[in-house]
């Protein structure tokens, strides 16, 4: 996958109003494989709408969104998986980890299924982010800010074409968001990919290739 189209795209929740000032809503944009973008938003206006759209969790929406061109409404249920397993990972921004697990557990499930990340990996990763002592502690006993990080393990160990990330670093301090930022653009790097990344007030400190206003 190389671009992602929103063409006259709206939340149908903002379909009668008249106050839409926004860079992506009721605008045509494109995202381009290898740039970084931000997304910069108020609370309310439709930011984890945005990924839920391009994710393909929700269809709420007016106007089009095209992958290469092709409009993702016509998109089946096993061309999800596809995407999904190999062009576009997502953090969510309440990130949807099992509580129940391990951290480690909840970035293997992942990488069980795509078989792209060697264990030895992850676990440096637990140890490049400060949270190696917590490898076999149930994620629902964790922090919010240390369950970020292990959230965005677990979106990178499989291809993809695009990363969202939504609020990554919200529960973050300074040192933690730097490193978080380093590995996430090594991985995107090292792959070609495109990062978008929203954000409300708070974002990663990077040098991001276009910023829109949501």
């Amino acid at each position: 996958m190389n671009t992602i189209e929103l063409k006259n795209t709206l939340p149908e929740v903002f379909a009668t109003r008249d106050d839409i000032h926004s860079d992506i809503w009721h605008q045509d944009v494109s995202f381009e494989k290898g740039q970084l973008y931000l997304v910069e938003a108020g609370s309310g206006t439709g930011k984890s709408s945005l990924c839920s759209y391009i994710i393909g969790y929700r269809d709420d929406y007016q106007g089009i969104i095209c992958f290469d061109g092709k409009n993702i409404r016509s998109n089946r249920i096993e061309d999800w998986v596809t995407i999904r397993k190999r062009s576009l990972s997502i953090l969510f921004q309440e990130l949807r980890l099992f509580p129940e697990l391990t951290a480690y557990e909840n970035v293997a499930i992942k990488n069980n299924l795509t078989s792209f990340k060697k264990k030895k990996q992850i676990v440096a990763w637990f140890e490049e982010l400060e949270i190696a002592d917590k490898l076999d502690v149930q994620v629902g006993r964790m922090s919010f800010g240390q369950q970020q990080r292990v959230a965005m393990m677990r979106a990178l160990v499989q291809p993809f074409d695009f990363l969202l990330v939504d609020e990554p670093i919200s529960h973050l301090d300074e040192i933690n968001s730097r490193i978080m930022a380093d590995m996430m653009m090594r991985e995107a790097q090292a792959q070609g990919a495109g990062v978008i990344v929203t954000s409300i007030g708070k974002h990663m400190d990077l040098n991001y290739d276009k910023v829109f206003r949501l």
